[in-house]
């Protein structure tokens, strides 16, 4: 029988041990690869890479320090367009039921909504995503600041000199 492709929605719960488990992360079909939180990122003098899943301000953190000898660089570019030089270390992970190895990108993820983004290769020949299927695992962060639309909407003309001619006119 052929291996049957699993159907996932855009966000899924991720474990990586008997200790860090339901972690919420994005599935993210624009994204090439896949991307972690982690802190504490640094390489020794024996070069030895070491890090920590996830941060102190994370109910995920742990404080369990890992380490590897096995591990590659990536420059990688943003949605906003800006670079980024990240470390690239190979997890085991159990994602909807099924048990991977796949390479992540360390990064600081704190100001995300998710810990864990998903991206194409990790998910090239395992998994279809279906975006209307959804947990709702996080609480999203708001995007606007609070008020931003009340002030628009009371004069649009004002609001538009203001953020988008810095109150030049035009």
């Amino acid at each position: 029988m052929a291996n049957r492709k699993k159907v996932i929605g855009r966000e899924v719960a991720v474990d990586f041990d008997k200790e860090i488990r339901n972690v919420p992360a994005k599935v993210d079909t624009g994204a090439d690869s896949s991307a972690v939180w982690a802190s504490d990122i640094f390489v020794d003098p024996e070069h030895v890479l070491h890090f920590k899943l996830f941060g102190k301000g994370s109910k995920y953190y742990t404080g369990i320090e890992h380490t590897t000898r096995d591990f590659s660089v990536a420059m990688t570019k943003s949605s906003l367009g800006e670079t980024a030089l990240k470390y690239r270390v190979k997890l085991c992970i159990s994602l909807a039921g099924r048990k991977l190895r796949t390479t992540f990108g360390l990064s600081d993820r704190a100001t995300h909504n998710y810990p864990i983004l998903i991206g194409r290769k990790t998910l090239s020949g395992r998994f279809i995503v279906d975006v209307s299927q959804t947990e709702y695992l996080v609480k999203r962060k708001k995007n606007t600041p609070l008020g931003l639309n009340e002030k628009m909407q009371k004069n649009p003309y004002k609001f538009y000199k203001e953020n988008y001619l810095n109150g030049e006119d035009a």
